[in-house]
């Protein structure tokens, strides 16, 4: 960004000085024609002398936006050196003071364009009584310098409404990159809670269930049948979820990827099933009051905070027995997972933590809370998670899944 920023501040400096030269020749051209045509009888021809003076007042113009000031005050001095010296041909305008004029209302702080003003205004009325004494050359002289300086005061007025709309383009353009970038780390962050509650629990499970297979091949056949078949459900499961948030990922919809919409209530016991068979801790399931309708993105939520809270409990605690509960009040869902096993604490294993903090990242995006920790009797490890029903409820409800 540097780089280009100081490459386009070259181009218009280099893009400047050729206006500058352009012009400069341009009033040239136009402060020779006086030159060119043969002047009246009785007045002497013009020299060389004459045109090289009229050309001192044109060279100055190159460097009217360094020092428009300056270049104002070598001009009338050209000038005047023309007018009191030598007995050349007149301009039918002072190109070269008009020019001057305008650069300084367009370029210089307000003290510097006021005496310059001043300055011309209080030197316009000796030239004219210098060359005509005609009152209506005196009132033209006065309107085209006054004329020159107003369109100096438009050009900067103009130039300072673009310079600050291009500051505005520039500032959104930043607000919305930054933006933009915001946006894409909140997606990441949804994108690892979802492949991180999805992988940690069904591999969770799976794990469990494969070890205690072997044993229940021997005592229990029937059991190890059923213990094998979660297997293969949970995998599948995992599978197909696993699809979904890779089709999210892709631009097209693909039958590979389907996009059905996220698990919510309604999969729960399913989910409780699932870690009940085939080793694992006994999961009861239940809901108090009179249950809400949610939008998706709150269901889907309230299962990944449910499902994660499984996982900790067959990964870490080593419980026999897990209580999901479901209370509901007029104005808040509270999720509630208990397990008698020795707490999360006691038996820390690789990723402890994580998936805590994915609950409660998505209780809070509902504007919730939630929290972790002994249970009631000290014993055991609680899950807590509170979400708000009111029509407060945060934005992410309702848009965060269902992709």
């Amino acid at each position: 960004m540097g780089t280009e920023r100081r490459l386009a501040a070259r181009l218009r400096a280099a893009n400047g000085w050729a206006v500058d030269i352009g012009l400069a020749l341009l009033v040239q051209v136009a402060m020779s024609i006086p030159f060119v045509v043969a002047r009246p009888d009785g007045l002497r021809p013009a020299t060389w002398a004459d045109y090289a003076l009229t050309s001192l007042a044109v060279l100055p113009l190159v460097w009217r936006r360094r020092a428009p000031v300056a270049v104002t005050l070598a001009v009338l001095a050209a000038g005047a050196a023309y007018k009191l010296t030598l007995d050349g041909p007149g301009q039918p305008l002072p190109y070269p003071g008009l020019i001057a004029v305008y650069s300084v209302a367009a370029l210089s702080p307000a003290h510097k364009r006021v005496s310059v003003a001043a300055l011309v205004a209080v030197l316009i009325a000796p030239s004219v009584a210098l060359n005509t004494e005609d009152a209506k050359e005196l009132l033209f002289s006065f309107f085209v310098f006054g004329a020159a300086y107003a369109l100096g005061r438009l050009t900067h007025t103009r130039q300072a409404y673009t310079a600050a709309v291009e500051d505005r383009a520039a500032h959104l353009e930043r607000a919305n990159r930054i933006e933009a970038e915001q946006a894409t780390a909140r997606e990441r962050a949804r994108i690892a809670r979802e492949m991180h509650d999805i992988l940690s629990h069904a591999v969770s499970i799976m794990i469990v269930q494969a070890e205690a297979g072997p044993v229940a091949v021997r005592a229990a056949p029937a059991r190890a049948e059923a213990a094998f078949e979660a297997i293969s459900e949970t995998g599948r499961d995992a599978m197909v979820q696993l699809r979904r948030m890779l089709g999210v990922l892709r631009e097209e919809n693909t039958p590979e990827a389907p996009r059905e919409p996220q698990p919510g209530l309604a999969a729960l016991p399913a989910l409780v099933e699932r870690v009940s068979l085939g080793g694992g801790p006994s999961v009861t399931y239940e809901t108090k009051g009179a249950a809400h309708p949610l939008p998706l993105g709150v269901e889907t939520s309230v299962y990944r905070i449910v499902q994660e809270a499984l996982t900790n409990a067959v990964k870490h605690a080593a419980a026999s027995a897990v209580s999901v509960q479901l209370a509901y009040s007029a104005r808040e869902l509270t999720i509630t997972v208990l397990d008698d096993g020795s707490g999360l604490c006691a038996a820390p294993g690789p990723g402890t933590g994580h998936g805590l903090i994915g609950v409660r990242e998505r209780a809070a995006a509902h504007g919730g809370t939630a929290s972790a920790g002994p249970g009631p009797d000290g014993r055991g490890f609680e899950v807590r998670a509170v979400i708000p029903l009111s029509p407060t409820r945060s934005i992410a409800s309702s848009s965060e899944v269902g992709r």
